[in-house]
């Protein structure tokens, strides 16, 4: 009896290690679905978003395309003999002799005499450019000093 005992237990353990195997197999089928099923939908997603970017793209295109045309049609609204066949149309006519009026102030040149620049204001004694004689290291040394100052206004 004990014999028929020990092998059915044994038997048992076996089957249950079966069960265990099959049931991590399953658990990790599952797991690998769900997995799955959160990629499919990211790519989905992705995807759908790059449809509606594209769309988005070939939208601003087009209407760059038509602001372009705009500006080309308003351009040709703007040239002078339009412009001057739409002033015919609203009533206006170009302007002879007979439609201007000149107006005489007292007082005023209009062609004031320009006195020439003083050249002795623009040039020293010598009549040349003053020489340049700033170096790398005066240079260095009053930004130095600038910076210096500002570190001491800081305190104050």
């Amino acid at each position: 009896m004990s014999q028929t005992w020990l092998q059915h237990t044994f038997s048992r353990k076996r089957f249950q290690t079966r069960n265990q195997a099959t049931a991590l197999a399953i658990f990790g089928v599952a797991i690998l679905l769900i997995l799955g099923s959160l990629y499919l939908s990211q790519v989905a997603s992705f995807a759908i978003t790059n449809r509606e970017i594209e769309d988005l793209i070939r939208r601003r295109d087009q209407l760059k395309r038509q602001n372009e045309q705009l500006i080309g049609e308003i351009a040709s609204f703007r040239t002078v003999p339009r412009l001057f066949a739409r002033a015919v149309e609203i009533g206006f006519r170009p302007a002879s002799n007979n439609d201007i009026d000149y107006i005489l102030l007292e007082g005023y040149n209009p062609q004031p005499a320009v006195a020439p620049p003083d050249r002795a204001a623009l040039s020293d004694a010598n009549g040349a450019a003053p020489a340049y004689d700033e170096t790398f290291s005066s240079w260095l040394e009053r930004q130095f000093t600038l910076l210096r100052d500002q570190f001491e206004s800081f305190g104050k």
